[in-house]
């Protein structure tokens, strides 16, 4: 397996499970950044949110929420940001769907949220370019 997230959810690379079970695995980020900082996958390899079936994200999603809300009940934590990157031009940098979860205290200093310049179209063409049909 070439992919690292299939080479940690198959057991071939060690990691700080925090979670588990049949379809997706919870576990420490390596990166050190933020105490807590946990990444959740699907066990399945999809390479983003753009290409994976509706049970596998589900699935993945509930199990986000599991983790999440022991956080808060059973960790101190008062909340957590939820960060996904699909695609390299959004930043990307693994091509197996994966979910930050961070952890959060009241006044730990994290920015979490990107700092954007400032949309630059109007609102009215913007709104007719992404705006979707019902099914």
């Amino acid at each position: 397996m070439e992919c690292v997230f299939c080479r940690i959810a198959g057991g071939e690379l060690p990691c700080r499970t925090i979670y588990e079970d049949g379809e997706t695995k919870v576990f420490l980020d390596i990166a050190g950044d933020v105490d807590g900082h946990m990444i959740a996958i699907p066990k399945k390899h999809v390479e983003s949110l753009l290409d994976c079936d509706e049970e596998t994200l589900a699935h993945l999603m509930q199990t986000v929420q599991r983790v999440a809300k022991h956080c808060v009940a059973r960790c101190g934590c008062a909340g957590v940001n939820l960060l996904n990157a699909s695609g390299v031009c959004a930043g990307q940098s693994v091509p197996h769907l994966h979910i930050h979860i961070i952890p959060r205290k009241p006044e730990d200093g994290i920015d979490a949220w990107p700092h954007f310049e400032g949309a630059g179209q109007d609102p009215d063409q913007v709104y007719e370019q992404f705006r979707m049909e019902r099914p």
